[in-house]
């Protein structure tokens, strides 16, 4: 039996932007994904999927010498058959040597969270396999990387990808002394990071500018030591992203009476924002219908 486990991630700053070479900042969360593989004699795959209450929310079984979407209805059993054959390019001979497994895979956190269902998955895969996460993300789900960076790793970060298509990850000291003031609060809404990334990538002005003031503000972020110095970058970052993507800053739709800042964090429009408050906010978010609002420490590793 082989056990695998994978962080999740957060995106802090470059959303949309790292696609195109900004330095960003992304923390691993303390919220992750296991998976269990056993051998097994016989020529398939048993995959179930549990939820972090432990309840069963897929199970498939698919045939190794068989891996072809157009046998499965499911769009996660299309997607894993996609993952397979992926697995196949980098790494022929894994599966043809193998007999079969039993696999399980456990969040301990809700799949709507958008804390990395997929870059956790793609990650514990990759190390079972002893294929490069990166190349089996390439070949899956696309991005920029960070959520990989995040899997592998138990600290800040910063994240940028090169012209040569190669990635810089430095890990970095963020332990802000305002960390109790910041919050990370879910939206109800799971977005669609690659639907996001489409729309972005739709942008056809020149952006170099832009990735010059997000690269400062991401540097800003790490060495900052005041809150209202904080709130400003985030301001800043805001407005220079939507400019970018032509979409209205989070606060200005939905919080422009909280009193502090709100910051998205990756695609706009759903999963977790950051926001920074000098009290305890949650009465604030829960009195505007979102009920979940983690401190910063119950999120961070």
């Amino acid at each position: 039996m082989q056990t695998f486990f994978s962080n999740g991630k957060l995106l802090l700053t470059a959303e949309y932007v790292v696609l195109d070479g900004a330095l960003s900042l992304a923390i691993p969360t303390d919220f992750g994904q296991s998976m269990v593989v056993e051998p097994i004699n016989e020529p398939k795959i048993i995959w179930k999927s549990f939820d972090e209450t432990g309840a069963i929310w897929f199970e498939e079984v698919f045939l190794l010498n068989h891996l072809s979407s157009s046998d499965y209805d499911n769009p996660f059993s299309k997607r894993l058959i996609e993952i397979f054959n992926a697995v196949k390019q980098l790494n022929p001979n894994f599966f043809e040597n193998s007999n079969g497994f039993e696999i399980a895979t456990l969040l301990d956190f809700p799949r709507h969270w958008g804390l990395g269902t997929s870059s956790t998955l793609i990650n514990n895969i990759a190390n079972w396999v002893n294929v490069d996460a990166y190349k089996l993300l390439e070949l899956t789900f696309g991005g920029s990387g960070y959520d990989i960076a995040c899997a592998q790793h138990s600290s800040p970060l910063t994240y940028q990808l090169q012209p040569n298509n190669s990635r810089t990850i430095n890990t970095v000291e963020f332990n802000p002394s305002f960390k109790e003031q910041l919050y990370f609060v879910y939206l109800n809404k799971k977005q669609n990071s690659r639907d996001g990334i489409a729309q972005y990538k739709s942008n056809s002005t020149d952006i170099s500018a832009s990735i010059s003031e997000i690269n400062a503000i991401t540097l800003a972020f790490i060495s900052c030591e005041t809150l209202t110095e904080f709130n400003k970058l985030i301001t800043t970052h805001e407005s220079i992203i939507s400019k970018l993507i032509k979409q209205e800053p989070v606060k200005h739709t939905l919080f422009s009476d909280f009193n502090g800042s709100v910051k998205s964090l990756g695609a706009w429009g759903g999963d977790f924002v950051l926001a920074t408050s000098e009290t305890n906010p949650s009465s604030y978010f829960k009195d505007k219908g979102f009920d979940v609002i983690l401190p910063y420490s119950e999120m961070v590793i």
